[in-house]
């Protein structure tokens, strides 16, 4: 590449790295704080080193929020550094959305020894991830996704690099970034891992024998980088930190393969009080991710998330597979496919057919493979345009791509009515002159035109996404999420009085509270640490004798029932609510105990119990 062309690049690239920023950074503070649950547990670490580390909910360290602390340690500082606001929360998700699309792009480019071709199918990668929904959903939201796609597309990168030369230093450094994956999300973020694997085992220029040592170094570095955190918390006595929040007992391997593991894919959760065979549970899953199988992907909400370049990567995935059968692909671009196919492949089985808590959002775990293929697929198919193969091979992607892209915008209803059969119309006119023109000049102006239409629904549709405002558990593209399920339903984050009262207290913990939804809100609206009864997941503490206990000792100002009703309403109906399920029988003798003994009062719609 002459240094014009080489320019030329690095200023597209400018341009695309910033554009990916502007459209997550814009009118981010619309959001507000965004999933108050970590965005409390941002606050808390803010407040104390300690609960910084362990991912505490509250800044003295009662319980952890369900998940390891990676993406914390990155807000906490942000929050700590500027301050509680809506940019120290949801801006360094902007920011590592950016780094996705600038990482993926070096990923691509290298794959393609940095060739012409490689430097325009990086650059297409990028696009495609910057404009795939499930990204602007995350990119500008708190859930720790944002930080499991950077890590992971960081490994990816250095997976390309290690193939290429066979480095055993660079495969270390994949299993650091897919440790930092795990600290992030647990299992999910060893779902490329299979692909990573198998893709330096094959490929990489070495000896059988010295590809195997390699690995074994690499997974020494994953189980490192995955397991201090974990062997730090398990070595520290229960009674010096928190409680593990989603774990049954108190230990962050169980939750990883419990809560965060086979409960998940398998749907099993007789491990906490809530009860996921209930018609209700089910019906709320369903009605957002879809029942299990290859469907789900194309159905619901998972579709408006990822699915609309899905069909081009498939594509290309498969002339990929082509091109290597009959010799015409270099080693980078033999890994390149190696990796993001079997990242997709192994992202898209889980995904369809888990059967326990699956969210939408899931799915952008897999957007970097997505995009990666589209991008290597439609170098590929313009360096092979002399021939029918690489002409139709990108008229399948467009073709099939716009007219996947028109289904979606019909079926939300998207845009003017004339939107998506505008879109149908150009791609196939565009479909059209790509396999007739052939090797003439009028080719590239077909196939820009063709891409433009193909990539224009998922593009809108991710501006639109950008620009709604998304709060609660479970976002959702374009639409503002459903929130919590359940029926917690009270005002603890809208109530000025209500944490005036609380931040007036001077007791270690403000109140308590059932579950960690209310707490987090009455945290962040009063700058107080409250104590979440029950946790994210009806988790076994506090005890009802502790409980009493920290109130006789003077710990807890305050109780405040979480949800519609006072404490002795839900204990003649003989429930509590609390967070997202009916709550565990210790939950209730709580409830009970503060009814039998304190007299409530009513501050806006919440009902409070003043303990000391």
């Amino acid at each position: 590449m002459n240094v014009t062309a080489e320019r030329r690049t690095q200023i597209l690239l400018a341009a695309l790295i910033a554009a990916a920023a502007a459209l997550y950074l814009f009118n981010l503070s619309a959001t507000g704080y965004g999933n108050l649950f970590y965005a409390a547990a941002a606050e808390a670490g803010s407040h104390s080193w300690s609960a910084w580390f362990f991912g505490s909910l509250d800044a003295n360290n009662f319980i952890t929020v369900d998940k390891p602390p990676a993406s914390l340690w990155i807000t906490g500082l942000s929050v700590r550094l500027f301050g509680m606001n809506s940019c120290s929360i949801l801006a360094p998700q902007a920011l590592m959305g950016a780094a996705s699309v600038a990482v993926l792009s070096a990923t691509v480019r290298r794959a393609f020894a940095a060739t012409g071709a490689g430097s325009v199918a990086g650059l297409l990668a990028g696009a495609a991830l910057a404009c795939t929904p499930g990204a602007a959903l995350i990119f500008r939201f708190n859930n720790p996704d944002a930080l499991l796609v950077l890590v992971l597309t960081v490994a990816g990168y250095c997976l390309i690099r290690a193939v290429e030369s066979a480095s055993w230093r660079w495969l270390a450094l994949v299993g650091v970034a897919t440790g930092a994956a795990f600290l992030t999300k647990m299992g999910e973020g060893f779902l490329p891992l299979p692909a990573f694997a198998a893709t330096y085992l094959f490929l990489a220029p070495t000896t059988w024998r010295r590809r195997l040592l390699h690995l074994l170094g690499g997974t020494a570095a994953l189980i490192a980088t995955a397991g201090w955190w974990v062997l730090t918390v398990a070595v520290i006595p229960a009674t010096a930190r928190p409680y593990v929040g989603g774990s049954t007992d108190n230990t962050v391997l169980q939750l990883a393969v419990g809560y965060n593991g086979m409960t998940r894919i398998l749907g099993r959760n007789s491990n906490h009080s809530a009860d996921l065979s209930s018609p209700a549970f089910g019906q709320g899953w369903s009605r957002l991710g879809g029942g299990p199988g290859l469907h789900r992907l194309f159905t619901s909400e998972m579709a408006n998330e990822i699915s609309w370049l899905l069909p081009a990567a498939l594509v290309a995935a498969a002339f990929g597979a082509y091109l290597l059968m009959r010799g015409r692909l270099r080693r980078g671009e033999e890994a390149a496919l190696a990796m993001f196919a079997g990242w997709l492949l192994a992202s898209a089985l889980v995904f369809s057919y888990m059967s326990g808590m699956v969210h939408p959002y899931y799915t952008v775990a897999m957007a970097p493979a997505v995009a990666g293929l589209v991008g290597i697929g439609t170098a590929w198919a313009w360096r092979e345009r002399g021939g029918w193969d690489g002409r139709i091979t990108m008229a399948a992607m467009i073709l099939l791509t716009a007219m996947w892209s028109t289904i979606l915008l019909r079926r939300n209803a998207f845009g003017p009515e004339w939107l998506a059969w505008a879109v149908a119309a150009v791609a196939i006119v565009a479909t059209v002159a790509v396999i007739v023109i052939g090797g003439h000049r009028g080719l590239a102006t077909a196939v820009i035109v063709g891409a433009v239409a193909a990539i224009g629904g998922p593009t809108a549709f991710s501006i639109a996404t950008a620009a709604t405002p998304h709060q609660g558990s479970i976002p959702t593209a374009l639409r503002k999420g459903p929130g919590q399920l359940g029926n917690w339903g009270g005002d603890e984050a809208s109530n000025p009085d209500l944490a005036s009262v609380l931040a007036d207290t001077h007791t270690e913990w403000s109140a308590a509270t059932n579950g960690s939804q209310s707490a987090a809100a009455l945290e962040v609206s009063s700058g107080t640490a409250v104590m979440a009864i029950g946790g994210w997941s009806g988790d076994p503490v506090p005890t009802l004798q502790s409980f009493i206990d920290d109130v006789h000792a003077g710990k807890i100002a305050y109780y405040v029932e979480a949800g519609r009703g006072g404490a002795a309403e839900l204990k003649d109906r003989g429930e509590v609510v609390y967070g997202r399920s009916r709550s565990a029988a210790h939950t209730r003798e709580i409830a009970d105990w503060v009814a039998d003994h304190y007299q409530g009062t009513v501050i806006g719609e919440s009902t409070v119990y003043r303990l000391t």
